[in-house]
């Protein structure tokens, strides 16, 4: 039976009127997807395999390898039905839900994927579904609104704070403190209280046991290196869980640096999002683990052109990973990120979300003498309104000009 914990990191900081929840919660993922009660593992892969289009490929990048010297390679999830790597977890937590008995699901968002895949799973699934969604999130991500609404998912635009992820999350968790006994919350991430960080690495933990006997298979042996993107970091534990036990595959979580490693105590805010580079140990959401917070302890706002990275913390796995040294955190900036984004459309004909677009970018600093598996996340079709007016207003010299055709 797992505790919940790594290392300090992890638990159950919860409200009392959430524990009911939160230990039925545990009870059920420790009956149907650890012991593979009445088969829910099965079904779980089969409607994965059927409905989501696994297994993704791993695809060599020829003009990335001849470029740094190294092969490259790609874990494409942006092949995932959706767009995404979210769709492996929603689909698992909202059949989960089923299987409980459950008559609701609500869930939070911010670059709009998790919700899209969570409004997707329901869909398919035939249960209702509400997503909380940051007001400049859907500002920023109005396509993925409309994929929300299109399955039949309520939005629910949360106004206060920085209208991000931070927010989203916490109106959700008040919805699921009311309404505990017919609802259960979907989180996106590797974070929260436990089980959501163990039982969401293990439904996204299928990117790295793909990977890894793709590997042995095009190689003839493992990678060097992984590198993943981390914002909440559940693309990242997916792309890292089965090759932790393998020291001699390094791991890269490469963090939003946005304009600058800094925080404005003053103003309650950091221009970045590097909870693993920068932060301190603190609990947010339900868990301690490393975040973006004032000497006083008071958490401050984040920031990222990618609207998935923007996240004030980090799952505690992570954190933990990180202080053992088994994983090392890295950080690219938001104009490096788009060029990045740019660059992989340009040379590989593969457009990534600007999420992961940050760990394609960390290819110019990573030495190495490959073979490199980057895991592209999810596709960048969401982005493209954010990528032309950033790329236009900071002078990204890799973007298209588009005045011609003005």
């Amino acid at each position: 039976m797992s505790t919940g914990k790594f290392g300090d990191y992890g638990g159950q900081y919860v409200p009392e009127a959430l524990m009911p929840a939160v230990e039925e919660l545990t009870d059920a993922y420790e009956r149907y997807v650890l012991e593979n009660e009445d088969g829910f593992m099965e079904d779980f892969r089969e409607r994965l395999r059927d409905f989501g289009g696994r297994p993704t490929p791993l695809q060599r990048a020829d003009n990335l390898s001849e470029r740094y010297g190294y092969d490259v390679y790609l874990k494409r999830e942006d092949l995932v039905h959706g767009g995404a790597h979210k769709l492996n977890n929603a689909l698992g937590q909202v059949l989960l839900a089923k299987y409980m008995g459950k008559e609701r699901i609500i869930a939070e968002t911010g670059a709009g994927q998790h919700g899209t895949a969570t409004a997707m799973a329901c869909a398919y699934l035939d249960m209702p579904c509400e997503i909380y969604m940051g007001r400049t999130d859907v500002n920023r991500q109005r396509p993925n609104v409309y994929r929300m609404r299109i399955h039949d998912a309520e939005v629910n635009p949360v106004d206060i704070g920085s209208g991000t992820l931070k927010e989203a999350i916490n109106e959700t968790m008040r919805d699921w403190a009311t309404n505990v006994e017919d609802t259960h919350y979907v989180i996106g991430s590797v974070v929260g209280p436990h089980p959501f960080p163990e039982m969401v690495r293990e439904f996204q933990s299928v990117i790295s046991e793909e990977t890894r006997e793709q590997a042995q298979e095009k190689l003839g042996g493992l990678p060097e290196a992984v590198v993943a993107c981390a914002g909440g970091g559940s693309n990242t534990m997916g792309a890292f869980h089965h090759f932790v036990e393998d020291e001699e595959v390094d791991l890269y979580a490469v963090e939003a640096g946005g304009s600058s490693l800094t925080v404005d105590a003053e103003e309650g805010y950091a221009p970045h999002s590097a909870s693993l580079s920068t932060g301190t140990e603190g609990v947010l959401h339900g868990a301690r683990t490393k975040l973006l917070q004032t000497e006083e302890g008071q958490i401050v706002e984040s920031h990222s052109v990618s609207a998935g990275l923007d996240y004030a913390g980090v799952g505690p796995e992570l954190s933990y990973l990180v202080d053992e040294g088994r994983v090392t955190p890295a950080n690219v900036g938001d104009d490096e990120a788009l060029r990045a984004f740019h660059r992989l459309s340009r040379t590989e004909g593969i457009i990534p979300a600007l999420e992961s677009s940050h760990a394609v970018a960390y290819l110019e600093d990573l030495e190495s003498e490959g073979p490199v598996v980057v895991n592209v996340s999810g596709r960048g079709d969401k982005d493209l309104d954010t990528v032309i007016e950033e790329s236009e207003k900071r002078g990204i010299e890799e973007a298209p000009d588009m005045e011609v055709y003005l």
